[in-house]
């Protein structure tokens, strides 16, 4: 950071932290939280808390910058240490708030995507929240432990953290998407938002008008024989100098290509836009058969990604997870995280959260017992009818996936991806995004655990700082007890590469392992016995494109 900038913001917070109402505002937050003060240089020791207003002033005097916070409620929080189990953490967990993190890199989007949660909220029955400036492009929305029921479905409330949280962000991110998609489609097409996004990558998506899923898109190829006039389309064809002979049993003749688009179909309901019209023969309706109505084609376009553009952060749902406590100063903006109204939101600039002009109010606010029985009841049903279909598509996609990686071993670390290696050199933001980013690239290559060990902990010891010890080894036991293979993201997950600062540009590959098998074809004639079983055929090119389930 520029050392004038830096000396500004010191001088800032030197005086802003001593203003008494800031003070009882942190303070008053900060009842049964872990808090932690984040200094230029990271973050301060752990655990910590506040309870005087001399606890701030002593802080601050070192170099305290700003003040984050558990939303989960601690019986103590000064016992917590990264030795504690799980059940440790339970008996030690008093509760929890549901924190919604509203991010974009465009602070209009967030403003779009905090009204339409607020108002999803309110159709659940949640009329009390608080909502606050993140000091940066975000919002955070908060509902108090109060508004959940002590036990439900067997399950008390210390108990589920981070199940529940989770379950409702997830819902609620759902359940507004096609609003959200639309509302920013008109955003970005009246103003000059995203130009530079869409022409790097692709950012639009479509969604199922009947389950709300993303539609799969492809190429569609359009082809008409010559001799009999049949007409066919073909999903997914791969134009080679290869000539297909026309379906019809009677005619000698060569179909040819005619034309060349794109499609959509949500694989869920087998809606499709494809236009019946334009098939004829046997091929064509063994996969247009299955939409369902001919209006559905009209339903299914394209709108610019609300995924990509915002979203509910569940890297903040997770155990002792921080965020920016209300009237904190943001380090790199110097802006207060100042509480608002949910009529301020549209109007709210960021020059309204100059420390030294803002108002103190209640960010936590006064719910009712109860009040968000009906959100949790219909989120954890939501929740286990996608775990249903989840599970589906995941015994679909590993069946097909396992065929293609069970037999990789010894893989050579010349054929990781570029951005696996640049992940290697180490980290000083996002070390927890990138350890379960290698961490599952390293697992579903068949790495023996003494190396995935060895790997990890080299890894560690160059990240600025580097992950504590307890977290390390949590980690590395929870992957290699999995089960099932977990698939590292892809590289469409900006937050697990493009955050990073490990991915330069979007590869061809969707996903780090697809690009080790087309690495190790490249080094094939170069080294022998690179890991693959004789006979074996691993990443065959029409593989290539398997999605990893999990994005």
């Amino acid at each position: 950071m520029d050392d004038v900038k830096e000396q500004r913001i010191r001088a800032i917070t030197s005086i802003y932290y001593t203003k008494p109402e800031v003070q009882q505002a942190l303070l008053k937050f900060a009842k049964d939280r872990e808090v932690v003060p984040r200094y230029f240089e990271g973050f301060g020791k752990r655990p910590d808390t506040l309870q005087y207003p001399s606890d701030i002033n002593g802080l601050v005097k070192k170099g305290a910058t700003s003040f984050h916070a558990s939303e989960e409620l601690w019986n103590d929080p000064l016992s917590l240490n990264n030795e504690l189990t799980q059940q440790d953490l339970i008996n030690l967990r008093k509760s929890w708030d549901l924190l919604i993190d509203i991010d974009s890199k465009y602070f209009d989007v967030s403003k779009i995507l905090t009204i339409l949660i607020l108002e999803a909220l309110e159709k659940h029955g949640i009329s009390n929240y608080g909502i606050k400036f993140s000091g940066n492009k975000g919002i955070h929305i908060i509902v108090s432990s109060r508004a959940f029921p002590i036990e439900y479905d067997g399950k008390k409330i210390n108990e589920s953290f981070p199940e529940w949280p989770r379950a409702i962000c997830e819902y609620l991110m759902s359940y507004v998407r096609r609003d959200f998609n639309k509302k920013i489609s008109i955003l970005f097409k009246d103003s000059k938002l995203g130009e530079k996004d869409s022409a790097k990558k692709k950012i639009k998506e479509a969604l199922c008008p009947e389950c709300g899923r993303p539609a799969k898109k492809g190429n569609l190829v359009f082809l008409k024989c010559p001799l009999c006039g049949t007409k066919i389309q073909r999903k997914d064809m791969k134009v080679t100098k290869k000539r297909l002979k026309c379906i019809q049993d009677n005619c000698a003749g060569v179909l040819e290509i005619k034309n060349e688009g794109e499609y959509l179909e949500c694989e869920n309901c087998g809606i499709s836009n494809i236009n019946k019209q334009e098939t004829s023969g046997r091929y064509a309706t063994t996969f247009t058969q299955s939409a369902k109505e001919e209006n559905y084609s009209e339903e299914l376009k394209e709108e610019y990604s609300g995924a990509y553009f915002g979203s509910s952060d569940l890297v903040l749902v997770s155990p002792r997870h921080l965020f920016r406590m209300p009237y904190s100063l943001h380090e790199k903006t110097s802006l207060s995280s100042v509480v608002l109204k949910k009529d301020e939101i549209e109007n709210f600039k960021l020059s309204d959260a100059y420390p030294f002009k803002i108002k103190i109010r209640d960010f936590m606010p006064e719910n009712n017992t109860g009040e968000a029985t009906e959100l949790l009841r219909r989120a954890l049903e939501w929740k286990k009818e996608s775990k249903k279909e989840e599970t589906k598509e995941l015994n679909k996609r590993y069946s097909e996936m396992s065929r293609t990686f069970e037999e990789m071993k010894d893989v050579p670390e010349e054929a990781f991806p570029q951005p696996i290696k640049k992940l290697l050199q180490g980290l000083v933001d996002g070390k927890k995004r990138g350890l379960f980013v290698l961490l599952t690239f390293l697992r579903s290559l068949n790495y023996p655990p003494e190396y995935i060990n060895k790997k990890v902990r080299e890894w560690n010891e160059k990240n600025k700082p580097p992950l504590k010890e307890g977290y390390i080894r949590s980690q590395i036991d929870w992957i290699l007890k999995q089960k099932k293979k977990i698939l590292p993201p892809n590289y469409s997950n900006d937050s697990f590469y493009r955050d990073l600062g490990i991915l330069d540009k979007l590869p061809e590959a969707k996903n780090p392992l697809v690009e080790v098998g087309r690495n190790l074809r490249k080094i094939k004639s170069r080294i022998d016995g690179f890991g693959i079983a004789k006979g074996a055929k691993p990443f065959e090119e029409e593989k290539d494109d398997i999605d990893n389930p999990h994005d």
